[in-house]
């Protein structure tokens, strides 16, 4: 157990603004508090980015604290506004669907036993059941207009446009945080920084409600050194759903982290003590050609997200398809979706190696293919291979349809025959 968690936080860089932090540190260390953090069913699964709350939420936790997570099926049909425009509206019911899928990718970071089980909440259990009347009545008497109008957001959408249904967004949030103090005597909510005008509207109107008091802080956004933005790669953004971002690929993502960003992330992301990320600088500094930080990164959050097995499975492949293991260990969702992140090319029918070298993007040409072979720089699942000119046999497809192919010890790419 973190005995400061302030302490903690602030060493992590996770603290960007606060309503006191005197006063939270007080409530913190005087006994439980209970919390919240919430997330927007606006996809069909949050995102790396959203990572950084949920694993606040599990310092808090660990730190003795009780987590309310709330996924919030009323907010999520409405979406808060954002700098590039309206959102679209999504039917109800796909909303209610992606509140499950977001829950289940919550729950495996929490402890749901004990003294400060986490407990999920859905916003629309109380938004739902209230008529416009109630809404403008008791929540909108609330919030003055021209404190609305103050938002950094909302000043940044006026001129090209803000509706009214995202313009109201902070009056459904604050009513969140309300709602769960009178529910569940929460007396604290986080969120991104981009979320601190919707936080402390919520925070104001509690106090106008006579109820409190409360607490709020918010992380930073994270950033990259190279400038480019956070989560994002070549193939998308990089998401929590193992269907939407394989196992493999989030784990790739980890690894391939920059050096100059992975000791901050390691103090964003990772559940180590400091005295262990301190050590991993340490090492960082003195070798990084060992990528020992991005390699500890990657397999704690792989692990957290999707489980010790198939974070396994994604290291062994890792190590299979460059010689250092057996392909025949992986099973093929495994082995596809590496092939996916290196490359993998699709036929109707398996023509000459030299044809797959080059069509693969291995070799520049047959001619190219060839003298690779002759020299000894091609590999057939990890079988060397000096003739190229044959066609690839049905035979050596992995589960009957894959074939890894590899130039040298570092290049590589895959076969799918479909």
């Amino acid at each position: 157990m973190v005995t400061d968690i302030l302490d903690d936080l602030h060493w992590r860089g996770l603290l960007k603004d606060s309503t006191g932090l005197d006063d939270l540190r007080k409530a913190l260390v005087s006994g439980q508090v209970t919390f919240y953090v919430g997330f927007d069913p606006t996809a069909a699964s949050i995102h790396i980015g959203n990572l950084v709350q949920v694993l606040t939420a599990r310092r808090l936790q660990l730190a003795g604290h009780k987590p309310l997570l709330l996924v919030g099926g009323a907010t999520g049909q409405i979406g808060d506004p954002k700098d590039s425009g309206e959102r679209t509206l999504n039917d109800p019911s796909v909303v209610a669907g992606w509140v499950e899928r977001i829950r289940r990718q919550v729950e495996p970071f929490f402890d749901f036993d004990g003294p400060n089980a986490a407990t999920m909440v859905n916003n629309l259990d109380w938004t739902g059941p209230m008529s416009a009347i109630e809404f403008l009545r008791d929540v909108g008497k609330h919030f003055p207009v021209n404190r609305m109008l103050a938002k950094d957001i909302v000043k940044n959408r006026l001129e090209s446009g803000i509706s009214f249904t995202e313009f109201s967004y902070q009056l459904i949030q604050g009513n969140d945080f309300y709602e769960l103090n009178q529910r569940h005597g929460c007396v604290l909510q986080f969120g991104g920084s981009d979320q601190w005008g919707n936080i402390t509207s919520g925070v104001d109107y509690i106090r106008r409600r006579g109820a409190g008091p409360v607490h709020a802080f918010c992380t930073p956004l994270v950033t990259k050194a190279d400038g480019t933005k956070f989560g994002k790669t070549e193939g998308g953004t990089i998401w929590l759903d193992g269907e939407m971002t394989t196992p493999y690929a989030f784990y790739q993502f980890w690894f391939n982290v920059d050096d100059r960003d992975v000791i901050p992330y390691l103090k964003y992301f990772s559940l180590r003590s400091r005295e262990e990320i301190e050590e991993l600088e340490r090492e960082t500094a003195e070798r990084p050609f060992a990528r020992a930080a991005q390699k500890a990164l990657a397999e704690e959050l792989t692990t957290l997200l999707h489980g010790k097995d198939e974070t396994q499975q994604v290291i062994t492949a890792a190590q299979a398809l460059f010689g250092r293991g057996d392909l025949a260990e992986l099973g093929v969702s495994t082995l596809r979706a590496a092939l996916a992140e290196a490359g993998l090319l699709q036929v109707s029918e398996l023509p000459s190696l030299a044809l797959l070298l080059k069509d693969s993007g291995l070799a520049s040409s047959l001619g190219d293919a060839r003298r690779a072979a002759a020299e000894g720089g091609v590999y057939v699942n990890n079988e060397r291979v000096s003739n190229v000119d044959d066609p690839a046999s049905p035979g050596a497809l992995l589960h009957g349809k894959l074939l890894v192919l590899r130039r040298g010890k570092k290049t590589i790419a895959g076969v799918e025959l479909v």
